[in-house]
Parts: C-alpha cells; sequence; structure tokens
C-alpha cells in the first residue's frame, strides 16, 4: 500500500509520525493500539474547517462511541468538539475529561429509569428516541431544551447494522409521531428544541445525507407550521465515511458539503425555518485514520489450502472483520520491502471467525515479525473485550517522535476483578 502521512516507510519499518513501531513494540508489548495525536487534531480541522464555508452556525460533536479513550476525549476538546453520547457510561467520561454538560448530547434506545435520572441529574442535553422515553423524562423532570431523534424512513451505510434509519431499525420516532411528540414536550414546558437524525455509518454519497435530510426537513417544517415551534439546531448525524480498502478514495469533503449545505439552506429558506444551527456528529472520520493495532506473528504454517499467518491480537481486539465483514488493511511493519505472497490471517481465539483477512499479500515473513492492522482508531479498543479471558491491550499516543502510555494493559489480576466466588 502507498502510506500516507503520518505512516512513513523508513528502511523497510513502518513509522508513525517518527516513531518506529518497532520500538513501540518492543515498550509496550503486543497487541497494542497506537494513534497519531497530530492525525486526530488534522481531522478535526478540516472538518471544521470545510463546513464553515458553507454554512456559518454549525457544531461538531465527536461521536465518542469510535473511541472513549479520555486523552483522545482531551484532545478534541482542545480542538473545540463537543460530545455526541450514547450511554451514561460515555456521559461520565465525557465529564470527567472536562467537558460541560452543556458539550453533551445523549441520544440513547431502550434508555432505562436509572439511566433517565442519572442524565437529568447531570445536566446533558437530552435527545430522545421514543415516546415512552420522552413521557419518562418529563415526568422525572422538564429540561430548558429537549431534542428528538427522527427517523426519516430512510438510511444508508457500510453494513446492514450500521445502517440506522429506514424501515427495519429500531432507531427514532417516525413521522406521524413527531407533531404530537414535539406537542406534548411544549405543553410540559419546555422552552427550547432541536431535531435530529442519523441515517448511517461509513456514508460516502452525498445524495444519501440530501435524501434524507429532504425527509428530516420536510418534518421539521410539518412540525414548526403546526405547532409554533422553532428549531434552535438540526443535527444531521454523522457516518461521514473513510477509506479502508487501498482503492478508497479519500471523500471529497469540499464537493460533499457543498451540494448538502446548498440543499439544506434552500429548504430552510423554502419551509421559514430560519437559520437554526446545523450540527455534526463525526466519529470514525476524526479517529480511525489515526489509529493502528501492532500484533506480532505466533505461527506461520501451510496447509493443502493455505498459507496462514497467525498473531497474537484477534476479535477480542477488534470485532468489526468478524462482525462485519470489514476490511481492515494489514502490512508488514518490520518488513515493508520484499516480494509479497498470499496468506490469511487470524487470531488466538477458538472461533473459526477470528480471521483478520484472506488471501493478502504480505512479504515472506518469519515468527516474531511485526504487522499492522490499520485504521482501528475507530471501533478498536471502545468494542474489545476479554472473551477467551484475554485481557484487553494497551493504548498509545504519538506526537512528533515521542510515545506515550494513555491506557495500561490489562493483567490476569483484572480478569477477577469484580467476582465473588460463591
Amino acid at each position: 500500500m502507498s502510506l500516507q502521512w503520518p505512516y512513513e516507510n523508513i528502511d523497510g519499518y513502518l513509522y508513525v509520525d517518527g516513531v518506529s513501531t518497532i520500538d513501540i513494540a518492543r515498550r509496550y508489548g503486543t497487541p497494542v493500539y497506537v494513534y497519531s495525536e497530530n492525525l486526530i487534531r488534522k481531522q478535526y480541522k478540516l472538518l471544521s474547517s470545510t463546513i464553515a464555508k458553507y454554512y456559518p452556525k454549525t457544531r461538531l460533536l465527536f461521536a465518542s462511541k469510535a473511541n472513549t479513550n479520555i486523552s483522545i476525549l482531551n484532545i478534541l476538546l482542545e480542538e473545540g468538539s463537543e460530545i455526541d453520547a450514547v450511554s451514561p457510561g460515555e456521559v461520565y467520561l465525557s465529564l470527567a475529561t472536562g467537558y460541560k454538560p452543556s458539550q453533551i448530547m445523549f441520544t440513547g434506545t431502550s434508555v432505562g429509569l436509572d439511566e433517565l435520572n442519572y442524565l437529568l441529574e447531570t445536566g446533558v442535553r437530552i435527545n430522545v428516541d421514543s415516546r415512552s422515553q420522552l413521557e419518562r423524562t418529563l415526568n422525572l423532570e422538564v429540561p430548558e431544551l429537549i431534542s428528538i431523534r427522527i427517523n426519516p424512513e430512510f438510511g444508508a451505510g457500510h453494513h446492514e447494522h450500521a445502517i440506522t434509519a429506514g424501515p427495519n431499525v429500531k432507531f427514532g420516532i417516525w413521522d406521524q409521531d413527531a407533531v404530537e411528540a414535539y406537542n406534548l414536550a411544549a405543553r410540559a414546558g419546555v422552552k427550547k428544541f432541536g431535531i435530529q437524525m442519523h441515517i448511517g455509518s461509513g456514508v460516502f454519497d452525498v445524495s444519501n445525507y440530501v435524501k434524507a435530510s429532504s425527509r428530516l426537513l420536510e418534518i421539521a417544517k410539518k412540525i414548526h407550521e403546526e405547532t409554533g415551534i422553532s428549531f434552535d439546531f438540526i443535527d444531521l448525524g454523522g457516518g461521514i465515511g473513510i477509506p479502508y480498502k487501498p482503492e478508497d478514495m479519500q471523500i471529497n469533503l469540499d464537493n460533499f458539503m457543498d451540494t448538502l449545505f446548498g440543499f439544506v439552506k434552500s429548504k430552510l429558506s423554502e419551509y421559514n425555518l430560519g437559520m437554526p444551527e446545523i450540527w455534526f456528529e463525526p466519529g470514525r472520520f476524526f479517529v480511525a485514520e489515526a489509529g493502528i493495532i501492532l500484533t506480532r506473528i505466533t505461527t506461520i504454517k501451510k496447509t493443502p489450502y493455505k498459507n496462514w499467518i497467525g498473531v497474537d491480537a484477534g476479535f477480542n481486539t477488534l470485532i468489526r472483520p468478524a462482525l462485519y465483514g470489514s476490511y481492515h488493511e494489514i502490512i508488514a511493519a518490520s518488513k515493508l520491502n520484499g516480494r509479497k505472497s498470499k496468506h490469511d490471517i487470524y487470531g488466538p481465539l477458538c472461533e473459526s471467525g477470528d480471521v483478520f483477512g484472506h488471501d493478502r499479500e504480505i512479504p515472506e515473513v518469519e515468527e516474531g515479525a511485526l504487522l499492522a492492522i490499520m485504521n482501528a482508531g475507530a471501533y478498536g479498543y471502545s468494542m474489545s473485550s476479554q472473551y477467551n479471558s484475554r485481557p484487553r491491550a494497551p493504548e498509545v499516543m504519538v506526537k512528533n517522535g515521542k510515545d506515550w502510555l494513555i491506557r495500561e494493559r490489562e493483567t490476569f489480576e483484572d480478569l477477577l476483578k469484580g467476582q465473588k466466588m460463591s
């Protein structure tokens, strides 16, 4: 593959922002997650500055489910990001990082009463997912601001499990219930309102955003006309795609945002919706390309059918290939140069699905060599587990030739945490 900054091939070895991956693996062991601080900051600045060209009143909320390490949350806080949280735990971590309650919006589904109590106690903004959640929230407390997640009846994404709108998904309130939901909130005394959608994850085609935005704005118009409510913000969700395969192209953000905001502004004017803030909730766009997993080759074996490379990372470390069939480029960090041959790359878990890739072109390597799984900064650690009783891997940050630990490796003792023998 052609490496892009901050990744470099120096004499056949992979470097990240001036730091040798060989040295990182030696210092912290493998598997290990490695993140580039500079690339996270660059991605935030790129999206923020691009959107600002096309609409003056915008906010970016990091979809923290992608990566909740507090060092990464803090980097994005410093850049000006707010938080899209989908669990009380993500709210807790964001508050612990230093985000103010007014900088956090909670968008949950199947939200319990104990969770609602916690959210109201913290004072974060709440984006409700159902009539039931709205009623239970208002019975506990009437917040100053309420947003409602609308299902725009159209979704898109890289996998069916990552599509979050449309007729067959669990999320959001539908058109026919939206007006009454806002009326209910207004009668209860809510003063400020938002409206939100999220169509899916890994979206490249702006026409998908335009189609869903069209429906959302039609519903916003209907709500405005029938209730008199004005919207403080319209949240278009997240899901902007990043390239995972070598042949994938980077999304043209200028074309994407020019098209999207050209459409949105015309509809805001046509529907007399004013100039509300427009919010986005990017997750993987900020962090996916900034992260890799370094994993050591433990086993090389050949069968009559396959050349196998066994590594010490498994789907307990990165579940996306097993869960979604997702592609992650895999390169030989300790041998970037050399003639390549095809291998299947598998992990140590007692599962046939614990495979990172089939027929991958890898140089002829030996046991003990180092591989790098690319684009693992989003939904790597945050979806990791202790499956097969394997402690979770550490996380390391790099910047300008320096590296430091941002999460310790778990130990066998951590497997016992919270357990009691009966």
